[in-house]
């Protein structure tokens, strides 16, 4: 049994809370359960217990056992002073004030309604090997899973927006300097994720500003950042943008000392650092003010209007420096834009709102609806559970499910959990 179990059954109040009796005989009759700490401290604050003929206002500690208290070394911790009631599920040993008065315990076992110690070891007994309510969880209804699935959507949203607030301060409130950043490593995908970061945060932005009119200046300028032009090419392309990168070089005082490698291996030739770089240049020559562009868009068409850049000429026929390919056109293709609706600009703009005090979650949860579901192993094991994602919304809110509550078996602090834990 786990502690959280008993937090549970106390926060909502799931056993019999008539005739309750301290493990002293007295009666015992709950007010207010409190309200529940997640902090260092005792586990419920300002609950109002009535304990015989007193009523009493303070705290309530919950363990396993009563001598739990002693293991967890509360009886010299002064932020248990105020406590008013023990809470067990097993009562072994008294617990004391300061003057040596006891503590009120309760006995929790013997007050809880059987069907959800069976329930509770139901979940938590599973052979399951990926969730423990695999078996379940298709069971419970559209309108409890719909709402906690878009409560776990802006849940992960928040963490994102931890994140980017981070790159805005290091950008000294620059939202425009953010942007490239979550774009840079995005479009780095997960593999060169990393690198292309490092890339972006290697020179300040206002270089990609004073180049955005060239965009071969800007191909140099990402490309040698990213030591792609430090091989023995004898190519004209390569060698031009390999000049241009010198002077920019030269004239910015630019360094990549720090920045990661590229990798190409494993990758589909249209993701490859050279034919990413190359959009993304081309995405800055078109677009000035971008963060604005975004900002201002309101559907999900919109952005596919500003996102449908190609590369330059010169990558139509080639995915590396100096070997050519079938002439094929480069153009960023919808599934990948649909990615940067969600790791990009929908993060971003929940952000942006937020810090000007404006709630936007209506429209973005409607723009994300408008997404294909992403496509992982995670979101297809779900959909094997006949648990299916209908759009990028369902699809973000399973992977938080699976990463934050199931992986770390917070089933008490989940929905489904709940719902079962109550059947």
């Amino acid at each position: 049994m786990q502690e959280d179990f008993l937090h549970y059954l106390w926060k909502y109040k799931k056993f019999e809370s008539t005739n309750l009796q301290t493990t002293n005989g007295e009666a015992l009759s709950i007010k207010s359960l409190g309200t529940h700490n997640h902090n260092a401290g005792p586990d419920f604050f300002n609950a109002q217990i009535t304990i015989g003929d007193q009523l009493w206002a303070g705290n309530v500690e919950i363990h396993i056992k009563s001598s739990d208290w002693f293991v967890h070394n509360h009886e010299v911790d002064l932020n248990y002073d105020n406590v008013i009631l023990h809470v067990v599920w097993q009562h072994d040993t008294d617990v004391f004030r300061k003057d040596n008065t006891v503590i009120p315990t309760l006995e929790l076992k013997k007050y809880v309604h059987l069907s959800a110690l069976n329930n509770y070891q139901k979940l938590f007994n599973s052979k399951s090997t990926w969730i423990n309510c695999e078996n379940e969880i298709n069971q419970i209804s559209d309108f409890i899973f719909n709402n906690w699935l878009e409560r776990l959507f802006f849940e992960r949203l928040e963490q994102k927006a931890k994140v980017i607030n981070v790159v805005l301060e290091q950008s000294k409130n620059n939202w425009e300097a953010v942007l490239f950043k979550l774009l840079a490593k995005n479009f780095g995908l997960k593999i060169n994720g990393e690198a292309f970061l490092s890339v972006a945060n290697s020179f300040d932005f206002s270089v990609v500003m004073k180049q955005q009119n060239s965009f071969q200046n800007l191909e140099a300028l990402f490309f040698g950042q990213a030591g792609l032009l430090e091989k023995d090419v004898q190519d004209a392309y390569f060698l031009k943008l390999k000049k241009d990168y010198v002077f920019l070089s030269q004239k910015f005082g630019l360094k990549n000392s720090n920045v990661l490698p590229m990798q190409f291996f494993r990758l589909r030739p249209p993701n490859f650092p050279t034919i990413r770089w190359s959009q993304l240049a081309n995405l800055y020559a078109q677009h000035k003010n971008l963060f604005s562009k975004i900002i201002d868009c309101k559907t999900k068409e919109d952005i596919y209007d500003i996102f449908k850049v190609s590369t330059s000429e010169y990558w139509d026929t080639h995915y590396t420096f100096g070997k050519v390919s079938k002439k094929v056109s480069k153009k960023i293709s919808t599934s990948f834009i649909d990615l940067l609706i969600i790791n990009t600009i929908v993060p971003l703009k929940f952000c942006y709102a937020k810090q000007q005090g404006k709630d936007i979650d209506e429209k973005l949860t409607q723009l994300l609806s408008q997404v294909s579901a992403e496509k992982n192993s995670i979101i297809d094991k779900f959909d094997s559970l006949n648990v299916k994602a209908t759009s990028a919304l369902h699809s973000q809110a399973l992977l938080q499910l699976k990463n934050e509550y199931c992986n770390k078996n917070k089933c008490l602090q989940c929905a489904v959990g709940n719902t079962l834990l109550t059947n």
